[in-house]
């Protein structure tokens, strides 16, 4: 078989059939859910224009009650009841006759009518006068009070085909009271239905229950029987509210109908219809078109394929003779690349294939500049972790010696110390040597200070005492300790600690040490500057608690910045005893599992960041 008719009978197969079989159910799920929507539109427009229509009629019935309740129709003269009836006749166009009858339903006196149809009022005949008696409910009104109204049954004038029904109010108290009855024409209400129904294709009728249309859309239809097919359906007078609306689906012709009951205890219902070819057009009309356009799209497929395989035989001869280039060995062979399908790509591929082959050695070239630079930088690397291991090695060291060098200070220094303290206790306050005793008390603390230093830097021990401590607390407290000898020295000092803080894990007594060496290396630090100020803040970012420590004084150059933790490095310009204070503050820091931030300028001042995680 022919390419050709291989690729006719895959497009039939991969396109055309599919296509159809989408297309088709596709059509049938959207007619299924066209008419569903029908349905619930219909019952929708049944049961709004059922509400208008019972609207509309208690507006009538309500209107002759009231008027029928105001009036003393017991003490009423034939004059007035005659002019009492014109009262109720004018209360609404609907009305077409009012007559007075006694409590057995006989007829009280004239009529109140009009023979012509006369400013929207319409006509009434007088031997309809019979039929209007015998609708009244009577057995309904005789227990009722005055001003109670009750409805009767409908009933169509056949010389005419115009329908009306029987409005009665009983007009005083008791068994024995007469009562109004009136003639209300129901085609007014054809103008309700007509609201109702819009710029809808389907039509609305008001029926009774004896399936006669009172009024409807279509004036054709108005005081005929309803189709059998149509009647079969209507709702049952003792149905539930719930089954108050239905919709169904007849033939001959195919229609969509929707039936709902009036409201109010009204015996009508409104029945909205619409025939099926008609609300179903877009959708059939859509089949149509789809059945056109598989054949159009068959054709179009058909030339096209011709045309394709046509170019393709061209296209491939080209990639043929191109392989068996390669296959010679002539790598400088280059296809002609046009398009952007699979053949292209493969033609692409070709070239690709012969430049990357050419440039191999340039690539080896490269590889060995690519070689050289990752050496040096896996040496920085190196370097650097050695320099790291140089200075741990250095800490250690110094460590070691500083241990030495304690212990064998601290014993001496206790029996200076003791010495010179029982010395003191010896000597009265006039004695002229208590000041020069008190300084070498002084002096030998001071001692005893810097070899403890030297001890908890280099003495290698446990794990610290680690709990949950308050850095606000431990902030005021250690500030408690120093804040007068720094506002001796004239340091403005100022502390922004943040409100409800996490606890932070440390051991306090060397947090406090912490503080206490930050804060004298800033006073130090600001002994000769303009303006000393120094700002505590502690606050939470992430899983931390930090507390920062900044000051106004000379700064640290960024020669020296690498070494400030380096045990006895300082740059102060007056060597004191603070030559392991950020040394140890350091160590403690680290052993809380924080770190220690440095943020400096030359002659702007320093700000120290300790972070510690929270407990």
């Amino acid at each position: 078989m022919r390419l050709y008719q291989q690729l006719v009978l895959f497009m039939l197969a991969a396109t055309v059939l599919p296509l159809a079989a989408v297309g088709f159910l596709l059509l049938s799920r959207a007619e299924a859910e066209l008419a569903a929507r029908i349905d619930a539109e219909q019952r929708a427009q049944a049961v709004a224009t059922a509400e208008s229509v019972g609207a509309t009629m208690m507006e009538v019935v309500d209107a002759l009650a009231r008027s029928a309740e105001l009036i003393d129709w017991q003490a009423a003269s034939d004059a007035e009841t005659q002019g009492a009836l014109r009262l109720l006749y004018g209360q609404s166009p609907a009305v077409s006759a009012v007559l007075k009858l006694d409590a057995e339903g006989r007829p009280l006196g004239a009529p109140v009518f009009r023979a012509q149809a006369i400013d929207g009022h319409p006509a009434f005949a007088p031997e309809s006068l019979d039929r209007l008696v015998r609708s009244i409910p009577v057995q309904t009104l005789r227990g009722g009070g005055k001003g109670q109204a009750a409805l009767g049954s409908a009933y169509v004038h056949s010389d005419e085909g115009r329908s009306a029904v029987a409005v009665a109010v009983k007009l005083a108290e008791g068994e024995g009271a007469p009562f109004a009855v009136a003639e209300v024409v129901l085609h007014p209400l054809e103008a309700v239905l007509r609201r109702r129904q819009g710029e809808g294709l389907g039509r609305i009728h008001l029926v009774d229950e004896e399936r006669r249309v009172l009024a409807s859309t279509a004036p054709e239809h108005r005081g005929q029987a309803l189709a059998p097919e149509l009647s079969a359906h209507l709702l049952a007078p003792a149905l539930p509210l719930t089954a108050l609306v239905r919709s169904f689906r007849v033939e001959s012709p195919a229609r969509r109908v929707s039936v709902a009951r009036v409201p109010h205890g009204m015996r009508f219902d409104v029945l909205v219809e619409v025939d099926e070819s008609t609300a179903l057009a877009p959708v059939h009309g859509m089949r149509r078109t789809v059945l056109l356009s598989i054949g159009a799209t068959f054709l179009v497929l058909l030339g096209l394929g011709a045309l394709f395989t046509r170019r393709l035989n061209v296209r491939l001869a080209e990639v043929v003779r191109g392989a068996e280039a390669y296959g010679r060995g002539e790598l400088d062979t280059r296809l002609k690349v046009s398009g952007q399908d699979e053949l292209s790509e493969l033609a692409t591929t070709f070239n690709r294939m012969g430049e990357e082959l050419e440039a191999a050695r340039a690539r080896m070239l490269r590889w060995n500049d690519d070689l050289r630079v990752r050496v040096e930088e896996a040496t920085a690397d190196l370097k650097a972790a050695q320099a790291q291991l140089v200075e741990a090695q250095k800490l250690a060291a110094v460590g070691q010696l500083g241990a030495g060098v304690a212990h064998e200070i601290n014993n001496p220094l206790a029996g200076i110390l003791g010495n010179v303290q029982l010395l003191m206790l010896d000597r009265g306050a006039a004695d002229p040597d208590l000041e020069s005793l008190r300084k070498i008390e002084q002096s030998a603390k001071r001692c005893k200070e810097i070899t403890q230093n030297l001890l908890r830097f280099s003495q290698q021990r446990e794990r610290a005492e680690l709990r949950p401590v308050d850095l606000n607390a431990v902030v005021r407290d250690a500030l408690s300790l120093t804040e007068h000898q720094l506002r001796g020295d004239g340091v403005v000092l100022t502390s922004v600690l943040g409100d409800g803080l996490a606890r932070v894990r440390a051991d306090p007594g060397h947090l406090s040490q912490v503080v206490l060496a930050l804060v004298s290396n800033a006073r130090t630090a600001m002994l000769n500057s303009p303006q000393k100020r120094l700002t505590l803040r502690t606050g939470e970012v992430g899983g931390f608690g930090f507390l920062e420590v900044e000051d106004t004084g000379k700064g640290i150059a960024p020669n020296v910045r690498s070494r400030i933790f380096e045990p006895f490095f300082t740059t102060k310009d007056v060597w004191s005893n603070v030559g392991l204070g950020l040394s140890v503050a350091w160590r403690v820091v680290t052993e809380a599992g924080g770190s220690i931030e440095v943020r400096s300028e030359v002659e702007q001042g320093s700000c120290f960041t300790v972070k510690l995680p929270k407990a």
